[in-house]
């Protein structure tokens, strides 16, 4: 069984150990308060890791005292008042550890909170602000269809322009030449015989034509049938 100086020496060594660590785990706090490597790089992890450390500690350092208390418990060998000072240093230290490191554990906890909240207004503003981009980007598309739109509009009224132009120009040449065919066809009279002439043959022919036909068909039908 430990002696009691022995159990001091280690509730001295684990006071120190708490002292360290509890300095370290009330930093957590301003660091998280600071938007320092909240989610990044084993920060969740590490901060648990110090937390079992120290409350692993505080259970080592409890367990010490307890076996110091029943240590200066025998009848036999009354403890002097110096020691049981010490003792009650031991303690009174033991409490403001424990008290110390529930109050760093709410401020961490409140730091995360806070932390949290800020992290989801900036994710709200953050996704308003990109519906708002998508809205702005669809009126622009919107306007530039509608741009591109006007622009094939106006390119078919100016091929229609264009295109109606021509005929009147066209339609203006076919009317000189009307004119200008008149006035030769006025100026010699003997071509107009001359054509009308030439088409009265043609129908001539053509009739010439369509009577020979007629008969062959008569005649191969009727050959046909016998």
């Amino acid at each position: 069984m430990a002696s009691y100086d022995s159990l001091r020496r280690q509730s001295r060594t684990l006071e120190s150990l708490l002292d360290g660590k509890l300095t370290a785990y009330s930093r957590l706090a301003s660091s998280i308060s600071l938007g320092h490597d909240l989610e990044a790089g084993g920060s969740v992890a590490r901060r648990e890791d110090i937390q079992h450390e120290v409350e692993g500690l505080l259970d080592k350092l409890r367990e010490t005292h307890e076996e110091m208390a029943a240590m200066l418990n025998d009848p036999l060998a009354p403890p002097s008042q110096s020691t049981l000072h010490a003792v009650q240093r031991h303690r009174d230290a033991l409490q403001d550890y424990s008290r110390d490191f529930h109050r760093a554990k709410a401020n961490i906890q409140a730091a995360l909170d806070k932390a949290n909240l800020l992290s989801n207004v900036r994710n709200d503003i953050d996704a308003y602000r990109t519906a708002r981009s998508s809205d702005a980007d669809s009126l622009l598309a919107e306007r530039g269809r509608i741009d591109g739109s006007h622009r094939m509009t106006d390119d078919i009224l100016l091929q229609a322009h264009e295109t109606r132009a021509e005929f009147g120009r066209q339609r203006s040449s076919i009317v000189g030449i009307n004119t200008r065919m008149g006035g030769v066809i006025n100026a010699l009279p003997g071509i107009n015989s001359l054509a009308q002439m030439i088409q009265t043959r043609r129908r001539r022919d053509g009739l010439i034509v369509g009577v020979t036909v007629g008969i062959c068909t008569v005649l191969l039908l009727t050959y046909i049938w016998r």
